[in-house]
């Protein structure tokens, strides 16, 4: 018996020896190197100021700002992309003997989702899902006491499915679909009954109570095409353009909005950053007015190309 016992604790001490990690140790697990979600979160406030001391020249003393806020959570692997981005930017500009105004304002979410038959092809069968708002009231300056937009009033959501041609997604992509539902929500009594952003007005008697309270959801179905690309055109400078065309098919088929944004990102350091930006639209919902012979009277004017132009250097912070 004692025999049995010291061959056993022989043979016990050799096997330790020799597998030290697999019987008598926890090994750490291996780190998976597979396809697994990226986060990616920015921060960051653009500011110019001018001010004016006994200057011949004349000149009025402002300041600005814009911040800006993005996260996104992407995922790839051999078949499959998702990604999701949110958006968030509000910029203010105060001068001097003036009220302080808003100069930017968005509120937007995206996701899209991609799936691909092989692993050769670039096509992707894809679903793209865009929401976009404005967080405060708009006016149309110096009138402060009527808003001309609002919270959700409008409000834009696009859904669709279709095909999308990206070799490498997450720099260029373009993407058709020929069924995408357009809603425009205008969730403010008094710009919905105005008929505001293309929803159908309220109907009033000739007293001017309201009898048919104006839409509140106006719902399209058309036509979508997107094209989006990032490049570095030089050392420390960043293109990135993102274009989208939307014709819905039954009212006035064949008129397209436009969105098109073209920004250019100058790198300075791992903190300071320019960026010149331009945004370009036009919704035929979206109509203008002109003023009239009759005071507080306007006469509706039509659509017309909307465009916005920046130019900031501020601070960023990727986290």
């Amino acid at each position: 018996m004692k025999h049995v016992l010291l061959i056993a604790v022989c043979f016990f001490f050799q096997l330790a020896q020799s597998q030290p990690d697999t019987l008598f140790l926890r090994t750490k697990a291996p780190k998976y190197s597979g396809p697994e979600w990226i986060q990616k979160n920015k921060a960051s406030v653009n500011l110019s100021e001018v001010t004016f001391v006994n200057w011949n020249s004349g000149g009025s003393n402002s300041i600005s700002g814009l911040l800006g806020v993005e996260s996104s959570a992407n995922y790839t692997d051999t078949y499959f992309s998702w990604r999701n981005n949110a958006v968030i930017k509000y910029g203010v500009n105060k001068q001097e003997a003036r009220e302080l105004r808003k100069t930017d304002d968005l509120f937007e979410l995206n996701s899209d989702i991609g799936f691909k038959p092989d692993s050769v092809s670039n096509w992707f069968y894809s679903a793209k899902l865009n929401f976009r708002t404005q967080l405060a009231n708009g006016y149309k300056y110096p009138d402060k006491d009527i808003p001309i937009s609002r919270f959700l009033a409008p409000g834009y959501l696009f859904f669709g499915g279709g095909m999308e041609y990206g070799k490498n997604i997450d720099k260029m992509s373009f993407y058709f679909s020929p069924l995408t539902l357009k809603a425009t929500f205008v969730l403010d009594e008094d710009l919905a009954n105005a008929g505001k952003f293309g929803v159908i007005p309220a109907v009033y008697d000739d007293e001017g109570n309201v009898l048919i309270p104006g839409e509140r959801v106006k719902k399209e179905l058309g036509i979508l095409i997107n094209n989006s690309y990032e490049m570095e055109v030089a050392t420390n400078i960043k293109v990135k353009q993102q274009v989208s065309l939307y014709s819905d098919y039954v009212n006035n088929f064949g008129n397209v909005d436009v969105d098109w944004k073209l920004d250019f990102d100058f790198k300075v350091n791992n903190f300071v950053k320019a960026t010149l930006g331009s945004h370009l639209r036009y919704d035929d919902d979206v109509k203008t007015t002109k003023p009239t012979d009759v005071e507080g009277v306007n006469d509706e004017a039509g659509a017309k190309v909307q465009w916005k132009q920046f130019l900031g250097i501020g601070f960023a912070v990727d986290f």
